[in-house]
């Protein structure tokens, strides 16, 4: 048996797994551009934050200010902002922020909240014992500072947050499949607005996508009105400063760009749409998506393998290994058989692939809701199971393609 080893596992003890495949089968690895690109060192990331693009250095920012919110996003995004916040810390202190001065709000979006041990996930013990921090509610607590241009939406925003002279965001700059990329602005809108806010952005966007083709989509930023309107929000927000990383296919940060919001953004989807820019894996029988960028939105992965399959059909296999399950989402997520949230919008399995086998460790009968309601769908929890399902079908050769960190893998359009 050939063996095929992927990142499994980001909130939980990362570990390489070996998933065997025959040795029969042709199997073609498709990494994405900047896969294998080395972590930052502690020297890296304060360089990164001591050089800002756009705007003064944060320690500049952060003289005679009074209070300080360092916005930071949820478990359904790989970073690691326990690696930032030190130095992020370090320069407040040279401005002469005390600690008492300082809060940290969780830009859940309208996902599930957050315990304390995944507080301590993200942040680091030290920071639960030195700060508060707090889970945003998009269902209350939150007030109206203006509205968008371009889905004139009210932007209504965490009234912690705006209570705040001094605004910080640590986020991640990776494709998305509606905004193009996310990062940015999304740590405002969605991250920490109100639900109505939240449902009017996407709401417009679901609205737009015949209108909008080639300008909504994963990798697609530059026309995307979806970004438009979240940066227009964060802008109405007042964020001063803007943390933006790239991962590897580790989760590791390997670039970070601070600074303004407009800016600092521009420069890391720049360089983002190199880094995750993966060839195109063309006519085969079986693909197999990883998720473990995202593993609890592991709905996100089959995209990027459905283009793979050859139009005489195929079979993709997504490796959705994640203990928390999938993301509890109010707005788009399901929460009984037949009931979602009010902008769901389930997803469905092409033609010319002939199964989804979606293969977990972890069951979660309810998160399989977030796949297509298909007969072609199956949940398969060993991978013994799924390998026996394929070479009924596959007994001979057959051309294979793995995506190691699907859901944030994008290809050329052509």
């Amino acid at each position: 048996m050939a063996k095929v080893m992927l990142p499994q596992l980001a909130w939980h003890g990362i570990k390489e797994d070996e998933f065997p495949l025959p040795d029969r089968w042709q199997v073609e690895m498709c990494d994405m551009a900047g896969g294998n690109k080395p972590a930052l060192d502690p020297a890296g990331i304060r360089a990164a934050l001591a050089s800002p693009i756009g705007t003064k250095p944060l320690r500049e920012l952060a003289r005679g200010k009074k209070e300080v919110v360092i916005i930071f996003d949820d478990m359904s995004r790989v970073t690691r902002a326990y690696e930032i916040v030190p130095h992020v810390l370090a320069e407040l202190a040279e401005a002469g922020i005390g600690d008492k001065q300082v809060r940290f709000v969780c830009a859940l979006g309208c996902h599930g909240s957050l315990s304390r041990l995944d507080f301590v996930k993200k942040l680091g013990e030290d920071v639960l014992r030195r700060f508060p921090v707090y889970n945003h509610n998009p269902f209350g607590n939150c007030v109206v500072v203006g509205h968008t241009k371009t889905y004139k939406t009210e932007v209504s925003v965490n009234d912690e947050v705006m209570r705040c002279d001094l605004k910080i965001a640590i986020g991640g700059t990776v494709p998305h499949p509606m905004s193009g990329f996310g990062g940015g602005g999304k740590i405002i809108l969605p991250g920490v607005t109100s639900f109505h806010t939240t449902q009017h952005n996407h709401h417009n966007t679901y609205h737009d996508i015949a209108a909008m083709r080639g300008k909504l989509g994963m990798g697609l930023f530059d026309e995307n009105p979806l970004r438009f309107d979240v940066e227009e929000a964060a802008e109405l927000a007042g964020l001063d400063f803007m943390v933006n990383v790239l991962f590897n296919k580790w989760g590791e940060t390997v670039v970070i760009f601070a600074g303004a919001l407009k800016p600092a953004y521009a420069a890391s989807v720049a360089e983002a749409k190199k880094h995750y820019l993966t060839p195109r894996a063309r006519d085969k029988d079986i693909v197999i998506v990883n998720s473990f960028i995202k593993g609890n939105e592991a709905f996100l992965g089959p995209g990027v393998g459905y283009t793979a399959i050859g139009q005489k059909g195929g079979d993709v296999v997504l490796i959705a290994n994640e203990p928390y399950g999938q993301v509890v989402h109010y707005l788009l997520g399901p929460f009984g058989e037949n009931s979602f949230g009010p902008e769901s919008q389930r997803g469905t399995v092409p033609p010319h692939v002939k199964r989804l086998i979606v293969y977990t460790e972890y069951p979660d009968l309810a998160g399989h809701n977030w796949y297509p309601k298909s007969d072609k769908v199956m949940s398969v929890h060993k991978w013994d199971d799924v390998l026996k399902i394929l070479e009924a079908d596959y007994p001979g050769a057959a051309s294979i393609a793995v995506f190691p960190s699907s859901e944030i893998q994008y290809t050329p359009r052509q």
